[in-house]
C-alpha cells in the first residue's frame, strides 16, 4: 500500500518513526568531537566554580584567625586559572559543535530530498524546504551548546544545594522552600516554549514558500504591475507570525520576571538563615560567605531561560527537519535489466493528485525503438505519463514495466542507466558546458570516451554550433555561457542523449525551439536515435506526424492511439488539439494578467 502523503505544516502522527529528538541525538552522536570538548570544558568550569567558595571560605577563616592561608590562596588561584582556561575552550567548542551538527543535518536533509525526488516537493514547497535547510537546521544544531549549558546548570544547582546541606542543613531547607515555586515557573515555560517555537518556524516557512513562488513569476508580476498585490499575498501569514512571536516573547518575559522576583527571595532566605547560624555560633564568617556563593550557584538552573529557549527552538527546528525526513523515498528495487530492449508498458495506471484523477486506468504498450508522441490538451496528463515512464513518480494504481520488469523492482542505477529525460525547463547542474551535458553519465563526460559522447550528443541536440561560439567551447564555465530558453532546452536534450539510455523521455523538451531548429532536432531524434525508445510529449502537429505512434490523452484517459495521419483524418476532436484557437489554455484577447 502506498504511504499517504502529508502536507507541510500538518500535525505529525503519534509515534513517528523518526522524532525530532531522535534526529538531534543522532546528529550529535555522529559529530562527537567538539561536543565532547564543549561538555568537558563546561563541566570543568562548573567544577572549578563549585570548589571556589570552599577555597574562599578557608582563606577568609584563616585570615580572621591571624594566619596567612598560603595553601588556600594557592588553591583559589589555581581554580580561577582552571575556570578561565575551561571557559576559553568552551567559547571555541560551542560554535564548532553547532557548525558540525548543522553540516550533518543539512547533508542528511539534502540527500533525503534528492533521493525522494519530486514527491518531496509535492509534500513541502521549495521555499519551505529552503527555510528548513537553512533556518531549521541551524536552530536544531544549537542543541549541543544549549543542552550542555542547561545540563551543567542543573548539575551546578545540585552541587550548590549539596554544598549548602554540608555546611548547615537549615541552609538547604531554606533554599529548597524558596525554589519550589521557581521550579513550577520553569516547568511551565519549558512545556509551552517548544510548541510556540514550532508554530513560529512554520509560519516563517510559509512566507519563504510564498516568496519563492512569487520570485519564479517575477517577470509576470513586473509586466502586470501587480507587485503590491503580490507583496500582500506573500506577507499574508505575517499577522500569524507576529502573534506566534509575541506569544513566544511573552512566555520568555513572563518566566523572566517571575524568576527575577523569586530568586532574590531565595537568597534573602538563605542569608537570613546563615546569619542566624553565625549569631548562634553554628557558622563561621567564611562559611557564611561560602553559603552566599553556593546560593548563587544553586540558582544557576533558574537563570537558564535563554538556554532553555535555545533547547526549545532546537527541538522545534528538529521536528521540522524530521517532517521532511519522514517522507518516504521511493522504495528501492533490487533487480537488474536483462539486456534492455526498450519495451515500455503501462498496465492500468492510475495517478491521483489531491481530489482529482490525473491518469485513469491507462493501458499502453510502447514497442522497442519506437518514436511515440504523446499529445493532448493542457491538463490531460501528458507530463504525468512521462514522469511515470522515468519513475519520477509512482502510480497510485497499476504498474509501469520496462522490458517486462516493474520499474519499482529495478535497482536505481539500472533504471537510471536505462532511462534518460529531457524537460521543457531543464536544470543544468555542472561547472562547465561539458559537465552539464555529461552530467548523467557515470564518467561525468570526462575522459576521451566521455568527451566524445558529449560532442556527439551536442550535435544530435543541435547545440554544437552554439557551444563552438563560446570562448572556451565545451570548457566554458556554465555561468559565462548566456543562453536563451531554446539553447537551455537543447543543452538539456544533449544531456539526455549523452546518457546513452535505451529509453528517452522528452517532456515538451522542444517547446522553446523555433520551427526550423525544431525540425532539425526532430530529424536527429528520428534518424540518429532510431535504436532507442523515445517518448516525446509535444504540442506540435508536425512532430506528431513524424512519430511511429501517437498516444492521444484526454482528461487522463487514452482517447486514441495510432498514426497521426489516421487520427487527423478521422477525428475532428483530434485536430482541435493542435488548434490554438480551440485550446483550453489560450488566453482570450483583453484578459487580465494573472496574479503572478
Amino acid at each position: 500500500m502506498k504511504p499517504r502523503r502529508r502536507t507541510a505544516g500538518a500535525a505529525r502522527p503519534p509515534g513517528p518513526a523518526r522524532t525530532g529528538d531522535r534526529l538531534l541525538a543522532d546528529a550529535v552522536r555522529r559529530t562527537p568531537g567538539w561536543t565532547v570538548a564543549l561538555a568537558a570544558a563546561t563541566l570543568t568550569a562548573a567544577g572549578a566554580g563549585l570548589a571556589l567558595p570552599a577555597a574562599a571560605s578557608a582563606a577568609v577563616d584563616g585570615a580572621l584567625r591571624g594566619t596567612v592561608p598560603v595553601g588556600a590562596v594557592a588553591v583559589l588561584a589555581a581554580l580561577l586559572l582552571l575556570a578561565a582556561l575551561a571557559d576559553m575552550l568552551a567559547a571555541a567548542a560551542g560554535p564548532a559543535a553547532s557548525a558540525a551538527v548543522t553540516a550533518r543535518l543539512r547533508r542528511d536533509l539534502t540527500a533525503h530530498v534528492l533521493a525522494a525526488g519530486p514527491s518531496a516537493l509535492r509534500a513541502v514547497p521549495a521555499g519551505d524546504l529552503n527555510s528548513r535547510l537553512i533556518g531549521a537546521a541551524s536552530r536544531a544544531a544549537s542543541v549541543a551548546p544549549a543542552l550542555v549549558g542547561a545540563a551543567t546548570a542543573a548539575l551546578t544547582s545540585l552541587g550548590g544545594l549539596l554544598a549548602l546541606a554540608l555546611i548547615d542543613w537549615p541552609l538547604a531547607v531554606a533554599f529548597l522552600l524558596g525554589t519550589v515555586p521557581a521550579v513550577a515557573v520553569m516547568r511551565r515555560f519549558v512545556a509551552g516554549s517548544s510548541e510556540l517555537s514550532l508554530t513560529y518556524q512554520r509560519h516563517l516557512g510559509r512566507i519563504a514558500a510564498l516568496l519563492a513562488d512569487a520570485m519564479r513569476g517575477a517577470r509576470t508580476v513586473r509586466a502586470c504591475g501587480t507587485a503590491a498585490r503580490e507583496t500582500e499575498r506573500v506577507l499574508a501569514p505575517l499577522a500569524e507570525l507576529s502573534t506566534a512571536g509575541r506569544s513566544l516573547w511573552l512566555a520568555q518575559a513572563g518566566a523572566a520576571w517571575r524568576l527575577g522576583l523569586l530568586l532574590p527571595l531565595v537568597e534573602v532566605a538563605v542569608l537570613a538563615t546563615g546569619g542566624a547560624g553565625v549569631a548562634a555560633g553554628r557558622l563561621s564568617a567564611g562559611q557564611l560567605l561560602a553559603a552566599a556563593s553556593y546560593t548563587l550557584l544553586g540558582t544557576a538552573l533558574f537563570n537558564q531561560a535563554d538556554a532553555l529557549m535555545g533547547v526549545a527552538q532546537a527541538r522545534a527546528g528538529a521536528r521540522r527537519l524530521a517532517e521532511v525526513l519522514d517522507l518516504p523515498p521511493p522504495p528501492a528495487g533490487t533487480r537488474e535489466l536483462p539486456r534492455p530492449k526498450g519495451l515500455l508498458e503501462f498496465r492500468s495506471v492510475t495517478v491521483r493528485a489531491a481530489d482529482r484523477t490525473v491518469l485513469d486506468g491507462v493501458r499502453l504498450t510502447l514497442p522497442p525503438g519506437a518514436l511515440v508522441a504523446v499529445v493532448g490538451r493542457s491538463g490531460s496528463g501528458r507530463s504525468t505519463l512521462a514522469g511515470l515512464a522515468a519513475r519520477l513518480l509512482d502510480p497510485d494504481g497499476g504498474s509501469v514495466l520496462l522490458d517486462g520488469i516493474p520499474l519499482t523492482a529495478l535497482r536505481e542505477d539500472a533504471l537510471r542507466s536505462a532511462v534518460a529525460c529531457a524537460f521543457a525547463r531543464p536544470g543544468l547542474p555542472g561547472d562547465t558546458v561539458a559537465a552539464a551535458i555529461g552530467y548523467g553519465r557515470p564518467d561525468g563526460g570526462a575522459g576521451a570516451a566521455g568527451a566524445a559522447a558529449v560532442r556527439a550528443a551536442a550535435g544530435a541536440a543541435g547545440i554544437a554550433a552554439f557551444v563552438d561560439r563560446l570562448p572556451g567551447r565545451y570548457d566554458t564555465p556554465l555561468a559565462e555561457a548566456p543562453r536563451s530558453g531554446g539553447e537551455a532546452q537543447r543543452l538539456g536534450l544533449a544531456r539526455a542523449v549523452a546518457q546513452d539510455a535505451r529509453v528517452l523521455v522528452l517532456d515538451d523538451a522542444l517547446s522553446s525551439l523555433d520551427t526550423v531548429t525544431a525540425a532539425r532536432v526532430e530529424t536527429a531524434i528520428v534518424e540518429g536515435l532510431a535504436d532507442r525508445t523515445r517518448l516525446l510529449v509535444t504540442h506540435r502537429a508536425a512532430t506528431a506526424a513524424r512519430a511511429d505512434l501517437v498516444v492521444w490523452l484526454d482528461a487522463g484517459r487514452v482517447r486514441g492511439t495510432g498514426r497521426h495521419a489516421e487520427l487527423w483524418d478521422t477525428d475532428p476532436a483530434y485536430r482541435a488539439v493542435f488548434d490554438p484557437a480551440a485550446s483550453e489554455s489560450a488566453v482570450p484577447e483583453g484578459a487580465p494578467c494573472p496574479a503572478r
